[in-house]
């Protein structure tokens, strides 16, 4: 990379370290219990609005996962979403009333809270319906991961987003707050993604799988972007860019091997193709708080009118990590 391409990154994150600083005022604390926080805490980081009925399930995976500190930005939750949220011992609640959209999505908040609160921190950064897979998980605590990562000098750790469903419409099986979601949708597209290679920021950009072939076939380059780069030793003058897909400073999007080799990766399972999906996506379409005008909801709720069936001869059931890592979607890389 060139001085002057590098000279324009580091310019660029200074600007979105500066939003951040500006939108923090945005942001005000309804429980603030960071005063908790260790000094090797694991830290969850979530922005979310109107999903009590996912969160019980939510915290106790990452509960038993190894987590020990949970941060939430609630927009204007009106479903009691808050009110549990503040009653966890482990959990700091912040709400903003303000624009999601103009918030970038939620990233100015998070990029504020984590400069402010995870400098040093192992920090992992998903949405209320994204479970994080990685090798050995179904035997090691998340902080092995971690650790490893330590010794290894690596700082980031990426992943691929599958998305998960039944087999049958979305709207038949119904989920209920505490259950598994994936005793409910527990099916994936085992092939069927396209990959390149961002040549600005370096990482890896997927696309693909149910939602791209169900609600994108005529326009597969807007089908929305399954690479994500959650879990990094945070540092208070990193910034996300845009939602977790890609950081700065650019070297933390390296999370594969440029030279043929693998490194140890994960996947995030999508748990969004629930039963609340549909008045789900009615509710964020009406808002027009998303991406590009929404023009993912809207293609959304145009494909639920016919309550389709994701499910086809193609699709693979869940059993486990090692059955993903088979299929090639993610790696354990050298960490034996």
């Amino acid at each position: 990379m060139g001085a002057l391409k590098s000279y324009r990154l580091r310019l660029e994150r200074k600007r979105w370290r500066l939003r951040a600083l500006r939108k923090r005022r945005e942001l005000s604390s309804v429980k603030n219990r960071t005063a908790q926080i260790g000094k090797s805490d694991i830290l969850v980081f979530c922005t979310l609005r109107n999903e009590a009925v996912r969160l019980p399930y939510f915290l106790k995976y990452y509960r038993d996962m190894g987590a020990d500190h949970f941060i939430f930005v609630d927009n204007g939750s009106d479903d009691g979403t808050v009110e549990y949220l503040s009653a966890q011992p482990d959990v700091s609640v912040f709400r903003s009333e303000e624009s999601y959209k103009r918030s970038r999505f939620g990233v100015d908040w998070l990029n504020w809270l984590q400069r402010k609160y995870a400098h040093g921190h192992w920090c992992l950064v998903v949405d209320v319906d994204e479970f994080l897979v990685y090798p050995f998980c179904d035997t090691r605590p998340i902080r092995a991961l971690t650790d490893w990562l330590d010794a290894s000098s690596v700082k980031s750790f990426g992943t691929m987003l599958l998305d998960m469903y039944p087999k049958g419409p979305i709207d038949s099986v119904a989920y209920h707050a505490g259950e598994d979601p994936f005793e409910k949708v527990h099916w994936f597209d085992s092939g069927n993604y396209t990959i390149q290679r961002n040549p600005k920021y370096g990482n890896l950009w997927i696309q693909g799988g149910p939602r791209a072939r169900a609600f994108f076939a005529d326009k597969p380059e807007r089908a929305p972007a399954l690479n994500k780069v959650p879990l990094v030793r945070w540092d208070r003058s990193y910034t996300y860019v845009s939602s977790t897909h890609m950081l700065l400073p650019r070297g933390l999007n390296l999370v594969y091997d440029e030279w043929g080799g693998e490194k140890t990766s994960g996947c995030l399972l999508h748990a969004k193709f629930l039963d609340t999906f549909t008045s789900k996506s009615a509710e964020e379409l009406k808002r027009k708080q998303h991406f590009a005008n929404s023009h993912e909801y809207k293609a959304y709720h145009n494909g639920l009118a016919s309550n389709p069936d994701l499910w086809c001869k193609w699709s693979e059931k869940y059993i486990n990590w090692r059955q993903l890592e088979i299929l090639g979607l993610m790696s354990k890389g050298n960490w034996a």
